[in-house]
């Protein structure tokens, strides 16, 4: 089980740093890591569902380039982008600490909008993806509600 999982987080990462690299958002690794990390790791947390790890995502990402429609890319704005997002993900009810930093690194770096949304969602579906076949592999359950 630690193997697989283990394995499966690896080559997840990997392939995250492949696309981050082809598309020049390689800021996306460390919170995609953590992300990974609940996944492959502790799969029956909520912070670990699909909900939370798609859903929070994305939303700390919209709440980074919120901040940034009212305020300049910078460590101000990032404060602020990743106290907000805390409370968006708890008002959405989809809790997911790694994603508080996804809206610090939106702004500090403001990337382009729409591609780095679609980076996002497609490396969140592809971690969930990489629990559901770990969770397979091992005969753990995962994951332990959708929605």
């Amino acid at each position: 089980m630690l193997l697989l999982s283990t394995a499966g987080s690896v080559a997840a990462l990997l392939l995250l740093v492949a696309v981050g690299t082809v598309l020049d958002q390689p800021l996306l690794i460390p919170p995609l890591a953590a992300s990974m990390a609940l996944v492959a790791g502790a799969p029956d947390l909520p912070l670990s569902q699909p909900r939370s790890v798609v859903g929070g995502q994305l939303l700390s990402a919209l709440t980074g380039f919120a901040v940034l429609t009212v305020a300049s890319p910078g460590l101000w704005a990032a404060a602020v982008a990743g106290g907000l997002a805390l409370g968006v993900m708890m008002l959405a009810r989809t809790p997911h600490s790694p994603a508080a930093a996804t809206a610090v690194i939106v702004a500090l770096q403001s990337p382009p909008f729409w591609s780095f949304l679609g980076l996002l969602a497609l490396a969140c579906l592809l971690l969930v993806a990489v629990g559901l076949g770990s969770a397979r592999a091992t005969g753990r359950t995962y994951p332990v509600y959708w929605f």
